[in-house]
């Protein structure tokens, strides 16, 4: 049912209100744009002053009044960008973290994982002392049970060379315990060292450490070729004197069929089995 009244535009006022509606959407979209780049630049520059605040007064000269000054903004624009003031020190200890490892030198893996290891708990080190503002943040700046992301990446990066070593054939203990074994020894390391004066530490201690937590997860097995089951195998046949829920034979077969999976050469007299 038509309605009364109404009457239907011309071609000319139909055109002048299409192209009213386009220049507005247009107009729109260059506003957003603008909105958005301003966030993206007022992010960049809060991390960075939060960043400098924190290197140069530590994390209680990070207040949201200080960092707002520094940056330039209004202490809202921290909020709506970050949440709270956690979410700031967050984003600052990944931009830190993020920041020291494209300082370092790229270095392709090495054939010897446990090397490897040495090299990253060398620079774990290397961060704390560069940065121990950074550093107590990243690893004591959250409540109990709660890691920084920063923190979490950095473990798993940890739990990857682990992986490694165990894949070699040369991990004594399960990846878990050998990584949070490596993870605790490097962070009290690191935390000892910050605490002292730098005149007064003892060169040889994380070395000492290093090497200590090394050799409590590697085992001097051989080293398996590549990873797989003959990895595994020989990890697994390097742990099996310590177990005591096999029998003597049991023991003595899960042996054998171990050796067998870690050497799969063909042997004189092997049998051959039928598909």
């Amino acid at each position: 049912m038509e309605r009364e009244g109404v009457i239907a535009p011309d071609a000319s006022q139909e055109a002048s209100h299409d192209a009213s509606q386009d220049a507005n959407h247009d107009a729109g979209r260059e506003a957003n744009r603008d909105r958005d780049g301003n966030r993206d630049g007022n992010r960049d520059r809060i991390v960075a002053a939060a960043a400098r605040l924190l290197s140069d007064g530590g994390p209680d000269a990070v207040s949201t009044r200080a960092v707002s000054a520094a940056a330039g903004v209004q202490p809202p624009t921290i909020y709506r960008l970050f949440g709270d003031k956690q979410g700031l020190l967050d984003a600052v200890v990944a931009y830190g973290f993020t920041e020291y490892l494209n300082s370092k030198t790229a270095e392709d893996p090495t054939d010897d994982p446990v090397e490897d290891l040495r090299t990253g708990w060398d620079q774990h080190i290397g961060l704390g002392l560069a940065n121990p503002a950074l550093y107590s943040l990243m690893y004591g700046g959250h409540r109990p049970g709660v890691s920084s992301p920063a923190a979490v990446t950095a473990f798993e990066m940890l739990a990857r060379l682990i992986r490694r070593i165990a894949e070699a054939g040369r991990l004594a203990i399960p990846e878990e315990r050998a990584a949070a074994l490596v993870h605790a020894a490097g962070c009290g390391t690191t935390f000892t060292l910050i605490a002292t004066p730098a005149d007064r530490r003892d060169p040889e201690l994380s070395r000492t450490a290093r090497e200590a937590a090394i050799a409590a997860i590697t085992t001097d097995a051989p080293t398996a070729t590549a990873p797989g089951p003959a990895a595994a195998a020989v990890t697994l046949r390097a742990a099996l004197p310590r177990t005591d829920a096999l029998t003597a034979p049991e023991r003595g077969l899960l042996r054998e069929w171990l050796d067998r999976i870690a050497d799969p050469a063909p042997t004189v007299g092997e049998r051959t089995e039928t598909p």
